[in-house]
């Protein structure tokens, strides 16, 4: 087995939309990945404040737990120019500037006719300044060991693709479920300190096929009839700043 290490990191701009892989991230402590769910997309009149920014249940937006739809499409965005270009197919199918009023009209316009058997009303994206539409209240890394995935997929009988599980490290080098007896420990992501603060409890959204989405399996079932439990990675906060870097070293408890 090789050394534990970070093999990948990603980020989701867009709650819900797909993820961006990165080779290299700076690490505020107390935050997220860097614009990782910066912005989310309401599903009809919705209940966030731009102004007084809260923690609202993933019901309120659009997400792949219910519209597993948005896997069909690709999410490309510009830190720069806040600007998210959207693809289907290989095809460019909307742009917009996320920052100004007429660029997320663009994007919502087209929302508007691609998901509309899904929504409840207008879609409406929202943003606050260092908000994060996670799916914890907690601002934390979503930390996967793909030992975990292989064990999964050897139960399933079938490939697993990781990003079913929406994570922003993956790890490996480590045992099959290593991770989810470190609740309450720390560990190090090259130079950054972590500590892991809860297992991650799997919704329906894993079923989905991040690349085709076609909702063709039942994770959390099967989690919870092998192992009799549906959790699947855990959340860690960032205790202290620094840069990690795919290939760097993952310092981690001892069993």
């Amino acid at each position: 087995m090789n050394a534990p290490h970070i093999a990948a990191l990603y980020r989701y701009p867009i709650k819900g939309m797909t993820p961006e892989p990165m080779t290299r991230v700076r690490l505020a402590a107390g935050g997220t990945m860097p614009h990782d769910r910066a912005y989310a997309i309401e599903n009809g009149p919705g209940r966030f404040d731009v102004d007084a920014p809260r923690h609202l249940p993933k019901i309120n937006f659009l997400m792949l737990m219910r519209n597993e739809r948005l896997a069909s499409l690709e999410a490309r965005f510009e830190d720069a120019t806040q600007t998210l270009t959207i693809f289907r197919a290989g095809r460019q199918v909307a742009r917009g500037q996320l920052d100004t009023p007429l660029g997320r009209r663009l994007i919502e316009q087209f929302l508007a006719a691609f998901m509309k058997t899904d929504l409840r009303g207008a879609p409406r994206i929202v943003s606050a300044a260092g908000h994060s539409f996670t799916d914890v209240a907690v601002k934390c890394l979503h930390v996967v060991n793909l030992a975990s995935v292989r064990e999964l997929e050897r139960v399933a009988g079938r490939p697993v693709e990781p990003l079913r599980f929406r994570a922003n490290v993956h790890l490996d080098g480590l045992p099959a479920f290593a991770e989810l007896g470190w609740v309450g420990r720390e560990f190090q992501l090259g130079d950054v300190a972590t500590r892991v603060i809860d297992r991650t409890v799997r919704c329906e959204a894993t079923n989905v096929d991040p690349t085709t989405a076609a909702r063709d399996m039942a994770i959390p079932a099967l989690l919870q009839r092998t192992w009799g439990r549906s959790d699947f990675g855990v959340y860690a906060t960032v205790e202290t700043a620094g840069e990690i870097a795919v290939g760097d070293t993952a310092n981690v408890p001892a069993s």
